[in-house]
This record gives C-alpha cells, structure tokens and sequence, in this order.
C-alpha cells in the first residue's frame, strides 16, 4: 500500500511543467461536459451536476476519446462527438506507437488546465485506440453510462 501512495506521489516527466499524478482514476468525460459544467480552476475542477441534483464531482484527473485533428510541438488537438479540445505536454507522454497522426482514435488521460473556450488537458497518458472501431462508435454511450451511475 505504502508503494501505491509513494507512487501516486511521484512527479510525471520532471521539468518545470510536470504534473502530479491524480490519486483517484480518470472521469470518463465529453469536450461538452467540461465547457458547460466545469467550475473552479487548474488543480481544482468540479464538474457540476446539479442539474441532476448530485454533488459535483472532484476532477482530479480526466479520460477523454477523441480523432487527433492536428498534432505538433508537444501539442495536439482533438475531436470528440460533443466538441474539440487540446491536450498539451506530450512531449513527456510514454506512448507504444505513435498516435498523433490526424485521423488517428486515440485515449488521453490527462488534468484538466481549462475548460473555456475549449478543453484543454495536460497529458499523463496517451494510447492509440484506432485498430478497433467500437472504441470510437460506443464513447458517448460509455461517458453517459458512466455518469448515470456514480453516486
């Protein structure tokens, strides 16, 4: 247990701009949901969910799906079904084969630095998720299953 906190502690990448590793899993969430109902700043997003009458939701860290639309200079931006975003610090992001290819499918795990005008995520992971189409056609239902479901 004690490895897992030490872990969870450690700093991604180094450097001035590393990020803290989250302590709690990524929120599946759409480019929509962080426009319309994220509130706070970087290192403390909610996602609010009073529209359903739930206490908002820490967002210590985010999982979002998307088709990279450009790509370059540690930078990337994408598409999901909702909207664009952009994730930053790639350049500190293991990935098994390369994935920023436009027109690529791919899964960024990363903190979430602003929310308006657009999403944008500091990147702790990334994976190419384009060999298999059910991953991009059942997104949306899993983000909306996902929510319907946590307390």
């Amino acid at each position: 247990m004690a490895a897992a906190a030490a872990a969870s502690d450690s700093v991604a990448g180094g450097g001035l701009a590393a990020v803290r590793l989250p302590r709690s899993p990524p929120f599946k969430v759409l480019a929509e949901q962080l426009r319309r109902d994220a509130e706070g700043g970087p290192g403390s997003w909610r996602l609010s969910r009073a529209a359903a009458g739930r206490e908002p939701l820490e967002l210590a860290a985010v999982w979002m799906q998307g088709t990279v639309v450009a790509a370059g200079g540690g930078k990337a931006r994408l598409r999901d079904p909702s909207g664009a975003f952009s994730v930053c610090g790639l350049e500190r992001v293991p990935r098994g084969r390369p994935c920023l290819a436009p027109g690529k499918y791919v899964m960024v795990m990363g903190v979430v630095q602003a929310c308006s005008p657009e999403p944008c995520l500091q990147a702790v992971k990334m994976t190419d998720l384009s060999d298999n189409p059910v991953h991009e056609s059942t997104w949306a239902l899993e983000v909306e299953d996902l929510h319907r479901h946590i307390p």
